[in-house]
């Protein structure tokens, strides 16, 4: 046998074993690991979204934070059913105050609503307009919640004197 020959038979066994070894171990590696990657991104996104709701999960816990610091501050200005007597009073001596005469006060049914009780009164005043004007400036400074509507002012017999009929709900903690 001959040198070249010989030669031709080694390069042809060279570009065989290079074929067989790309066929059996390069090309399945490869595959493998585009694979691989592939599953590296899935997992790299879904890492992503877990970041983002881990953020969203903190900003939620600091929102929840401020509506229970919220709640709280709405739930201490509301006085227990027991001191209703307390907060007529206040109210009435706010009116006495400012030259108001308080003609009649009635209570209408309370409303139970979920956490607090809502106690409406009609109340009849008689006075001048400036008065009532200050009258409500001071209810709107107390530290309970109340609510003022169907406000109606009329003429009195007297010059500059005028009657006031109006509701006014004042609230209370639910005791349930």
């Amino acid at each position: 046998m001959n040198s070249s020959l010989r030669y031709l038979i080694f390069f042809i066994l060279i570009v065989g074993m290079a074929y067989v070894s790309w066929a059996y171990m390069i090309k399945p590696a490869n595959e493998h690991l585009t694979q691989e990657r592939s599953k590296m991104e899935v997992m790299r996104a879904k890492l992503g979204e877990l970041e983002r709701a881990t953020a969203a999960a903190k900003d939620l816990a600091g929102q929840l934070k401020k509506i229970e610091e919220a709640i709280e501050a709405f739930e201490s200005k509301l006085p227990p059913s027991s001191e209703i007597h307390t907060v007529l009073e206040d109210v009435t001596l706010i009116a006495q105050r400012h030259g108001l005469t308080p003609k009649s006060i009635r209570t209408h049914n309370n409303k139970d609503n979920r956490g607090y009780i809502e106690q409406p009164l009609a109340m009849e005043l008689t006075g001048n307009f400036n008065s009532y004007y200050a009258f409500l400036l001071e209810l709107e400074q107390l530290d309970r919640i109340t609510k003022i509507r169907e406000l109606e002012l009329k003429k009195a017999r007297q010059e500059g004197q005028t009657e006031a009929t109006f509701v006014m709900s004042i609230f209370f903690q639910n005791a349930a």
